[in-house]
């Protein structure tokens, strides 16, 4: 892929070295020059000088080509106007934007933005972790609306079915790691012993996780 990073702080630095260590074509704009050096000594990447939402930087970037851009500046106003130009102007696939202002939420979401905001997912984070502990938070969705988890089936729900542990509209098995080999089962399954279980959690259904796993 080739993709765009739109700000070299913490976060956009620590992308694009993930993103470029794996392979893909990664640019990375910055206004000050000197945040590229938080980029990886090998960094396999392009740099970019100059303001993100300006259209003539962007075209340095490489942005009619590109396939993804991550708008993640320290400004939600910045990230709202690179995102929007990257969008509906050059018809960037897949933009994303960063936002630390929760409030800004609903204007990201009118203009048909993907958006993540730092503050609500540290906040869902936390609760999260304390409401399923010990299972495993491995990844978040959209805003952190929804959580897949990993969790070792408990001894009171071997031999039992997988429709079992589902709560229509809040808590879906997605995946069994067996043996080794993961897999996705069907609804009449039964639970072995040592079964790891991947659900699909919704952020409000920390009761219902607590019963199940009583």
């Amino acid at each position: 892929m080739k993709i765009i990073i739109v700000g070299c702080g913490r976060l956009g630095s620590g992308l694009a070295n993930v993103f470029a260590n794996r392979g893909d074509q990664v640019t990375v704009v910055d206004m000050n020059p000197n945040t590229f050096e938080r980029l990886d000594p090998g960094f396999r990447g392009n740099t970019v000088a100059g303001i993100g939402f300006d259209g003539d930087v962007l075209l340095k970037a490489g942005i009619k080509e590109a396939d993804a851009l991550a708008a993640v500046t320290s400004s939600d106003e910045a990230n709202i106007v690179t995102a929007r130009l990257a969008s509906q102007v050059f018809h960037v696939p897949k933009v994303v934007a960063r936002l630390y202002e929760p409030v800004h939420g609903d204007t990201f979401r009118n203009l048909g933005i993907q958006n993540f905001c730092t503050v609500e997912w540290g906040i869902q984070r936390v609760v999260d972790l304390f409401s399923y502990t010990p299972t495993e938070v491995m990844f978040s969705l959209g805003t952190g609306e929804v959580d897949i988890l990993e969790k070792t089936i408990p001894a009171s729900f071997v031999g039992r079915k997988l429709v079992e542990f589902t709560i229509p509209g809040e808590i879906s098995v997605i995946a069994i790691s067996r043996a080794g080999r993961t897999f996705i089962p069907l609804p009449e399954m039964v639970f072995e012993d040592g079964d790891n279980v991947h659900l699909a959690v919704l952020d409000s259904a920390s009761n219902g996780m607590k019963k199940l796993f009583i």
